[in-house]
């Protein structure tokens, strides 16, 4: 009884930092985690098709019944990271706004050319600061 509690908890602590790291992944990390996982299954069913994220997850899913169990139980977790990413980055503008103008004297139009400053402003709020980080700037 203790044993199989050691084993499980053991296994849960292993799990849960892969989980959050799902959530927080860059994009060079995602796309290595499917090159690793789904490298043969992309070269094996997606040929010729444009390498783009949504043309390669098309193609994936359309594929999915010859495609490897284990790219399948990967690449869905990678592509949610990276639309995760994404849309944390869209919303650095947002959240910036006021650092934006009133600190680094930029547009929030160009929010990436503001970014190095507000890395190193004095006086940057905390939702800006969780924004960068969700975004990976951080």
């Amino acid at each position: 009884m203790v044993r199989g509690y050691i084993l499980f908890s053991v296994a849960v602590a292993l799990c849960v930092p892969s989980l959050a790291a799902a959530q927080t992944m860059s994009f060079g990390d995602s796309a290595g985690l499917i090159a690793s996982s789904c490298g043969a299954d992309i070269t094996a069913n997606c040929r010729g098709v444009n390498l783009d994220s949504n043309r390669l997850k098309e193609c994936l899913s359309r594929n999915q019944d010859v495609v490897s169990a284990q790219c399948k139980a990967t690449y869905f977790k990678a592509f949610e990271a990276i639309q995760k990413r994404i849309a944390a980055r869209v919303t650095v503008a947002n959240a910036c706004q006021r650092e934006i103008v009133k600190l680094c004297g930029g547009s929030t139009k160009e929010t990436s050319k503001s970014i190095p400053c507000l890395m190193t402003a004095n006086g940057v709020s905390a939702r800006c600061q969780q924004a960068m980080g969700e975004a990976g700037y951080r």
